[in-house]
């Protein structure tokens, strides 16, 4: 199959630092960013020729930076303190231009430190850039990577003539053959469930998507008390908020006018962003007479905005206050209706149900109690290895819906994938996340225990499925019991892989396979209950399928039941108008984790260099920092939608 991945440009670490900065001098880099970028990349130097990795920054600048230097005098040795720029420039006599005033580059250890000036390191060829990319980056990869499916089979093609595998003394040995030609499978299509908005008005999604347009959401909210607050030095305010609530018209909601409109400071646009955070809110504070029920935060920039977490956490942690945000460079009628349906998602509303929904009629879900949990775990970006991995449940609320969802979001030990903290013994109560959920599942559905528990777990590999079973399965009944030891719900565990290089094509067709394609034959395990599904309308390249393996099944699906279910929950996501390509409470579970992680400034910890462990792990390790509670105000919403 084709991958694709970014390959950091060769050449002087200057050029690099200057156009992954998008500056044009020196003096003007952030050496913070630099220091992230430039972390574990290879130089070599000159005039040695030497290679080096790259293990951080100078605390100075190269003609302040003291560094030990052992030298002969006599026949004893005696150690100076000398500068790096000294040491190059009068004892290895080259002559430096630039790096002077600049920090140098450390390719030591972290007790013995290794100081080279920028100007002589250059980073060698072939260097995968594992660091996160920015929003441009990301769409250029996109646009460069992206192929349509008749360019992919033809480029697979080529492929395999290339490889020319009939020739292969390796694969003769072992008796593998492989074939020329794509395996011929059978599939299946489901029909879309119909769905349902406001006014009682049913529907049928075409091609996986369907248009809000002229329909009322099934259950609106209405935003009294709100208030809008601008971190962004150009916008019109004021057109802003009379096409929201235009908008907002259209689509059943009622929208007042904004108690106030509330301007950032320019002169604090440079200032730290905590204190950016505290001005603006120190400014509600004075100019609202109570707490608001909603803000409307604009920001400078869409991606990595570093207002954004200080913020989500002020408001979502400290006050309860739902809040959302948006950087307003190409505002429509369309990007405002989007931006609707998260409002209202967050402040309690639904958009759309699905009709057997919204009839209480969803096959064996809709009979029986039931909990649908969606469990992620969120690692640190590429090149933050040791930042605390975030680990995320979300849970039905509500029974029978299945469409609205509560998260509650732990932190845990870098990188580690099996979830921790679902049951957390402290003396004869239960900590852990489950027990939060299956509560809150109880006090909103009419005091109903569930009596049937579907989990649907993101991020896995098959050498973890015993894991899922033995440990999260196991915390999850632990923490049922602990509630009630006589309560014995039926559990169903179903895994979901995105991760993979199985594509589907249509025979004499150059589109994607339509939307609900489902493939359960030839290419699946002969014994294990698993599946492909494109329950989403690939607009662009070639359709990735969620594979679902169903490692445990007491509730006793039929394999059409469960595709039939798993399908639905493709549409019921309600930031969107579209299917999804995973089933909605795993989306929902990555969102939750990602947002919340955002609350937390791990930056300081990215730049060491230990393996740290949670505040319940192994003696010795470093304690992983709790991220802040939730506001008992925003508990319950769908605060990360």
């Amino acid at each position: 199959d084709v991958s694709t991945t970014m390959i950091v440009k060769p050449g002087p670490v200057i050029d690099f630092l200057l156009a992954n900065q998008k500056v044009d001098h020196p003096d003007k880099i952030d050496w913070q960013k630099a220091k992230r970028a430039l972390k574990n990349l290879r130089i070599k130097t000159t005039p040695a020729n030497s290679e080096f990795k790259i293990v951080g920054l100078s605390e100075r600048n190269c003609n302040e930076q003291m560094f030990p230097l052992r030298r002969r005098n006599g026949d004893t040795t005696e150690t100076v303190e000398i500068t790096v720029y000294d040491y190059f420039v009068k004892n290895r006599g080259i002559e430096l231009r630039y790096s002077g005033n600049l920090p140098c580059i450390n390719a030591g250890r972290p007790k013995r430190p290794t100081y080279f000036p920028v100007e002589l390191c250059t980073l060698v060829p072939l260097q995968r850039y594992t660091k996160a990319l920015s929003t441009m980056q990301r769409t250029s990869l996109v646009e460069k990577s992206r192929q349509k499916p008749h360019e992919r089979m033809s480029t697979l093609n080529d492929a395999l003539k290339r490889s020319n595998y009939d020739a292969d003394p390796m694969l003769k040995a072992c008796g593998i053959q492989i074939a020329q030609n794509f395996t011929q499978i059978e599939g299946r299509v489901l029909p879309a469930p119909k769905l349902k908005a406001g006014n009682g008005e049913e529907f049928f999604a075409r091609n996986g998507r369907w248009n809000i347009a002229r329909k009322k959401l099934i259950r609106t909210s209405s935003v009294k008390r709100w208030s809008v607050v601008n971190f962004s030095a150009r916008c019109d305010l004021r057109g802003l908020v009379q096409d929201l609530k235009r908008v907002a018209t259209g689509m059943g909601l009622e929208y007042e006018d904004p108690h106030t409109v509330i301007e950032e400071s320019p002169s604090l646009r440079r200032a730290p962003v905590a204190r950016r955070v505290e001005e603006m809110f120190a400014q509600i504070k004075a100019k609202l007479p109570g707490a608001p029920l909603f803000l409307l935060c604009l920001l400078p920039e869409r991606k990595n905005c570093e207002v954004y977490g200080p913020w989500k956490k002020k408001c979502l942690a400290d006050f309860g206050i739902v809040t959302q945000c948006l950087a307003p460079q190409r505002v429509n009628d369309q990007y405002l209706s989007n931006l609707l349906l998260k409002i209202n998602a967050k402040l309690g509303g639904l958009n759309t149900l699905l009709q057997i929904e919204a009839a209480r009629a969803i096959p064996i879900v809709g009979k029986v109690p039931t909990i649908i949990l969606g469990m992620d775990v969120s690692h640190g970006q590429p090149g933050q290895s040791d930042r605390p991995s975030i680990a995320a449940v979300v849970s039905s609320r509500e029974w029978p819906l299945i469409s609205k969802y509560r998260a509650t979001v732990h932190t845990q030990s870098p990188k580690q994938e099996m979830m921790a903290s679902l049951f957390k013994p402290r003396g004869t109560e239960d900590d852990g996340l489950i027990r939060e959920s299956l509560i809150d599942f109880y006090t909103s559905s009419g005091k109903r225990k569930p009596d049937q528990v579907i989990i649907f777990r993101d991020g896995v590999s098959e050498s973890q499925f015993t894991q899922v079973i033995n440990i999260e399965l196991e915390q999850i009944i632990e923490a049922c019991k602990c509630l009630d030891d006589k309560w014995e719900p039926k559990f169903t565990v179903i895994v979901a892989q995105k991760n993979h290089h199985t594509r589907f094509f249509q025979t004499n067709s150059p589109e994607n396979v339509p939307p609900g394609t489902v493939v359960d034959k030839q290419v699946c395990h002969p014994k294990n209950f698993d599946f492909y599904m494109c329950a989403h309308a690939g607009m662009i390249g070639t359709s990735r399928p969620t594979h679902y393996h169903v490692l445990h099944d007491e509730i006793g699906f039929s394999g059409d039941e469960l595709q039939e279910f798993v399908h639905s929950l493709s549409y019921v996501y309600q930031r969107s108008t579209t299917a999804i390509s995973v089933a909605a409470p795993i989306a929902y579970a990555h969102l939750a984790a990602a947002q919340v992680g955002t609350f937390m400034k791990f930056d300081d910890m990215s730049d060491t260099s230990s393996s740290q462990g949670g505040g319940h792990t192994s003696v010795g390790s470093a304690p992983v920092p709790e991220l802040p509670r939730l506001h008992e105000k925003v508990r319950s919403s769908m605060f990360f939608c």
